[in-house]
């Protein structure tokens, strides 16, 4: 093979451009590749090349690593050093399948080798997680397997052992009791010492490969604890010492971008990350306490939700109720449950579904949770005076088919939202209530007409979100008494039915429990409904009233999810409890 080209006279040319350079193929064999590419459709034109027996995969690795101006390079030779490896902890590395070939402390850049020119948003994130200047070089994928086992041979790091290491660095004790007289200076480095960076990594890979919801860091007293939530129910770690709390909060904000000089008033941010060729974007939230900063990262990993109504957990019969609804012309449609139900992931299956080209969708959020080809989501900023309903007034500007708003919080949005209703418009919301009949309520209570009410909402939506038991050690019992009159059921209730709980693997991390399904009440509006409004018609009278027209309430719908062994009768009694008190 003829000498490689320097590196930055092939970045940004084309293939066939590169490999001419590279002397392996004439301007006529890249015609001719073109020409079979044209033919066959979509297959690379690298994969051609290969057909033709014009180059070989290490050569077409060699132009495509050229093309994105990184150097390829042969590392089955190399003797790295221990401190360099050392640079990435093994669980990194593995994760991101990168490993650390050089490293010059003064300037703090860190060389790495991938195992594809694809893998180059790695580096982002290890800039992101690390705080290096990264630069990146391709290796062959196998040598850099091999070099992986040999280097990274040992178990991987614990949490506990990095704890440990934690715990014998002098520079980090030192802040033991300094919140308020520590500078400036001793912060950045206490932020950018490598045993908080390693910790802080060590945590965010594990929740985001457990798939954790949330991450929180926590100061009190004579403690510092670190938990993350995973299907709805929070889990400890092993607790760090308390003095790297300031530490750990300090780097948090400077992954964040924010400032690490205040300490006084509350923070937001994000980080964007690419886990496993997902990408996770972090929600920083930091809040002021007596004990230091309380700091929670809410993980929005897009790749983990699959946006479909009939993923949801629905039953066939309310499937088609709520196909129904999203399909009307106009009217408001109501999803309500408290926090953490579930009600955003519903609403954007519905406009998944509807997303075509002949609609224009447009949202309001706070913040934008998932993104959406085809959809126009605006982020709501309340600091700068961009709430709800000043950008709902400008959102029915832009012509839109269907618009959502994140959350009905006051009068004013509740107002603009009936208006946009009214001249022709399908408007999706969200509100905090118990259940679908007190939203009436709730609305009245906001100071809405009942008029206005009664001509514009077509259905209200409540959920739940209820832990599915874990298949791989789902085990049948027999419910005690106690267990049966949590949910109102006697004995004879029970009796031709069978229950389900998890024992506990591996798989679920001894816990019983994977993954999460809906519990959903559905109430729809007719002119009985209506009439029972506009007389002010209390929230028990309406229950009844649904009722009888088909509703199925959130308890009787999470029998019918014991009774079918997707989940157990004591999470349906801790979901739905406040619903029927």
């Amino acid at each position: 093979m003829a000498k490689l080209p320097p590196v930055q006279e092939l970045k940004g040319r084309t293939l066939g451009r590169i490999l001419i350079k590279m002397g392996l193929v004439t301007r006529e064999q890249v015609h001719e590749a073109l020409r079979i590419q044209k033919e066959r459709g979509k297959v690379k034109i690298g994969q051609i090349f290969i057909e033709m027996g014009l180059i070989k995969e290490k050569e077409l690795a060699i132009a495509l690593a050229g093309q994105r101006g990184m150097e390829y390079i042969e590392i089955d030779s190399l003797e790295i050093p221990q401190e360099v490896i050392s640079q990435v902890p093994a669980q990194m590395a593995k994760t991101y399948r990168i490993l650390p070939i050089d490293y010059d402390k003064k300037r703090n850049h860190l060389v790495v080798a991938l195992d594809s020119p694809d893998n180059f948003r790695a580096t982002d994130d290890l800039s992101t997680l690390m705080g290096f200047t990264v630069e990146a070089k391709v290796a062959d994928p196998d040598a850099l397997n091999a070099a992986m086992n040999k280097y990274y041979a040992e178990e991987d790091e614990s949490l506990t052992d990095l704890i440990g290491e934690i715990e014998s660095d002098k520079g980090l004790a030192s802040l033991q009791g300094r919140d308020a007289s520590i500078d400036l200076d001793e912060l950045k480095e206490a932020a950018d010492s490598n045993p908080v960076k390693k910790l802080l990594n060590l945590v965010l890979l594990k929740a985001i490969q457990d798939k954790a919801s949330d991450i929180h860091f926590e100061p009190f007293e004579n403690e510092f604890k670190m938990r993350y939530r995973i299907d709805g129910v929070l889990y400890e770690m092993v607790p760090p010492p308390k003095h790297i709390a300031l530490a750990l909060s300090s780097r948090i904000k400077v992954m964040a971008n924010l400032d690490i000089a205040e300490r006084r008033l509350p923070q937001d941010g994000r980080i964007p990350l690419v886990v496993g060729g997902n990408p996770v974007d972090l929600r920083v939230s930091i809040l002021p306490t007596m004990f230091g900063e309380s700091v929670v990262l809410r993980v929005l990993d897009r790749k983990q939700v699959d946006l479909r109504l009939d993923m949801l957990g629905m039953t066939e019969r309310d499937l088609k109720i709520v196909r129904q609804l999203i399909n009307k012309p106009n009217g408001i449609l109501i999803v309500t449950g408290p926090t953490g139900s579930g009600k955003t992931t519903t609403l954007y299956s519905a406009l998944k579904e509807l997303n075509s080209i002949d609609t224009k969708i447009i949202t309001t959020e706070n913040p934008v949770e998932y993104d959406i080809d085809g959809l126009i989501q605006v982020q709501i900023r309340p600091e700068i005076g961009l709430t709800f309903a000043r950008c709902l007034r400008s959102i029915l500007r832009q012509d839109p088919d269907i618009v959502m708003v994140g959350e009905i919080r006051d009068l004013e949005t509740a107002e603009i939202s009936i208006q946009a209703s009214l001249t022709g418009h399908l408007v999706f919301t969200t509100l905090h209530t118990n259940d679908a009949p007190s939203t009436i309520a709730r609305l009245l209570d906001l100071g809405l007409e009942t008029f206005l009410v009664t001509a514009t909402l077509e259905g209200i939506i409540a959920q739940r979100l209820v832990r599915r038991i874990c298949t791989n050690c789902k085990t049948e019992y027999q419910p005690t008494e106690e267990q049966l009159m949590e949910l109102g059921l006697t004995p004879e209730d029970a009796a031709d039915k069978k229950f389900y709980y998890g024992r506990g693997c591996d798989m679920c991390n001894n816990t019983g429990y994977r993954g999460r399904t809906g519990l959903f009440e559905i109430m729809t509006f007719d002119d009985e409904i209506r009439d029972l409004i506009m007389n002010h018609a209390s929230t028990a009278v309406l229950r009844e009233a649904a009722r009888r027209k088909g509703m199925k309430t959130l308890r009787e719908n999470g029998l019918e999810l014991i009774y079918s062994g997707i989940t157990t009768l004591d999470e349906v009694a801790r979901e739905t409890i406040a619903v029927e008190a």
